[in-house]
């Protein structure tokens, strides 16, 4: 039973990584943009917050570099995509590989280096209940924040007006653009904000989730947030499960090593992105269904006056 607790625990913890960024990235495409930079973001971010720390031994002194490197990056694709009219998907790419390589050469001072002795989060009383405590009631901040974030993410995008607003940029520019919105500037907030969440994510893991740097160490992450927005057909929520859920599959792999079963160790390092392409194409065979769950501007570019 231990075992399985602590399963349940790493489950929460590996699919923390993907649900902010995915949380982030769902943002951006309820509003219109794709971008496909959510790699290269959460690896300099994941830099940025490991180098705060190790300077300031503050934890969430770094997870704030974090979001301040992701916000950055797509605060300067935002400007590309939206005001210079560069396309959304080739751009997106250039800024993951641009992401790859800085932190790569950037990172290289940090690759021995070594965070302050980390804190065991306990709530009290909670965290002593048998198997519940261990699997539940043990984990960082962050992954209780994430839930309640997902929760008001739902909230504010289908029961505010700013949310409808956010909306119906996604869904016709045009006639948001007719009725008076900023429609630019309301998409470069929201590519913004996917950035910083991207970049949170990036730093829990170089920060709680590892804790350490490598390069490289997003190791497709973020691709599988990217992908997770499609499985879960733009719905917060679904995002949040989906996160869990291939999380798990992540963490399958040592569960089964612990308890003595012998399967390829390559075999399961492949297991979340077989899956991810697994759900996808799942997902493709009913194109109906994708159409009528996404944002009508998806990727399209918008000019105001044309």
């Amino acid at each position: 039973m231990e075992s399985y607790a602590l399963l349940l625990a790493a489950t929460l913890n590996a699919g923390t990584v993907l649900a902010i960024a995915a949380l982030g990235l769902l943002i951006n495409e309820k509003a219109g943009v794709v971008n496909l930079g959510a790699e290269g973001m959460m690896l300099c971010a994941a830099l940025a917050g490991f180098a705060t720390v190790v300077h300031s031994g503050s934890d969430w002194l770094g997870f704030a570099a974090g979001m301040g490197a992701g916000a950055l990056l797509a605060a300067l694709f935002g400007v590309l995509v939206i005001w210079l009219n560069t396309n959304q998907y080739a751009t997106g790419l250039a800024l993951s590989l641009f992401g790859l390589g800085f932190s790569a050469f950037a990172g290289i001072g940090y690759v021995q280096a070594k965070l302050p002795e980390r804190v065991q989060h306990h709530i009290p009383w909670l965290g002593d209940i048998p198997w519940l405590g261990p699997a539940l009631f043990r984990q960082h901040p962050l992954v209780y924040a994430t839930m309640l974030f997902c929760a008001a993410l739902i909230w504010w995008l289908y029961r505010t007006r700013a949310g409808l607003v956010l909306r119906s940029v996604g869904e016709s520019p045009e006639s948001a653009h007719a009725l008076g919105y900023p429609v630019r500037r309301i998409r470069l907030l929201a590519v913004v904000t996917g950035g910083a969440l991207c970049g949170l994510s990036g730093a829990y893991l170089s920060v709680v989730y590892t804790p350490l740097w490598v390069e490289g160490m997003v190791a497709g992450k973020g691709w599988i947030a990217l992908a997770l927005t499609t499985f879960a057909t733009w719905r917060p929520s679904r995002a949040l499960l989906g996160a869990y859920l291939f999380g798990g599959v992540t963490m399958l792999q040592f569960h089964l090593q612990s308890v003595g079963v012998d399967v390829p160790s390559q075999w399961m390092t492949m297991l979340p992105y077989l899956a991810t392409i697994l759900v996808l194409a799942l997902i493709s065979r009913n194109p109906a269904w994708i159409r009528i769950n996404k944002p009508a501007s998806l990727g399209r570019p918008f000019h105001p006056g044309a």
